[in-house]
């Protein structure tokens, strides 16, 4: 079975994470879940919040008390995605283009109080890579008398891999995936960003593939069902 996308992402993903105790992920987030279902697989004993879904939130208000938790510091990695994200890592989920979307939700109180916040966006284009966003959702810096514990980390998205470099304000391309280049990336971004040595994401190994799809993909499914069955062809029971 050819590997997908979908698990190339997740394996980057599960890498990130790291050592992780906390991770919380959102509702319309199912790559960011399969990596935590991922490591779960592997033994890690990682703590999973879900947002808006009962089953998988511990809390009876589900998304309030998330909020009391990252509040507290006690959520360590948070995923953000945008209609559009631009070179200063700041996030639209407002309006792009003309159109209207859901909104930010919690996303900039989320953005401040995680320890850390992966960006991802699996589409990667000149009209989600923007120069400069078109509304503010969320800020990716702070004035240095703005209190703020966490902010952007990582940028991932079908592409390839960026990190975030705090104190240049600037994003530095890692890694591209596996059948893209770096001249691709840079055609395809609307922000200026560092590369100097960039590297190849690598690709899942045999042994990560066989926990995604045995039971990672299980617990994925159970949330994610359309999702499960469009990369594996599983339907859960």
């Amino acid at each position: 079975m050819k590997v997908a996308q979908e698990e190339l992402l997740a394996c980057v993903v599960a890498r990130l994470i790291g050592e992780a105790r906390h991770v919380a992920v959102g509702a319309a987030s199912p790559i960011p879940a399969t990596a935590c279902a991922l490591l779960r697989a592997q033994g890690i004993p990682l703590r999973v919040s879900l947002l808006h879904r009962r089953r998988g939130n511990a809390f009876t208000e589900g998304s309030r008390e998330l909020f009391d938790l990252a509040g507290q510091g006690r959520i360590d990695v948070f995923f953000l995605g945008g209609a559009q994200i631009d070179g200063e890592a700041n996030i639209n989920l407002v309006q792009a283009e003309g159109r209207r979307f859901p909104g930010s939700f919690g996303s900039a109180f989320m953005y401040f109080a995680a320890k850390r916040t992966i960006l991802f966006r699996e589409e990667h284009s000149r009209r989600v890579l923007v120069p400069k966003v078109e509304f503010v959702s969320a800020p990716g810096w702070s004035p240095p008398n703005v209190e703020r514990r966490g902010g952007p980390a990582e940028l991932l998205t079908g592409k390839a891999l960026f990190s975030w470099q705090k104190e240049k304000r600037r994003f530095r391309l890692e890694s591209v995936h596996p059948g893209h280049t770096a001249d691709e990336v840079r055609e395809h971004t609307g922000f200026d960003f560092d590369a100097e040595g960039v590297g190849v994401t690598p690709d899942p190994t045999a042994a990560e593939l066989a926990s995604l799809r045995g039971a990672a993909m299980k617990e994925v499914a159970a949330d994610y069902p359309d999702f499960a069955r469009r990369v594996w062809g599983f339907t859960p029971t």
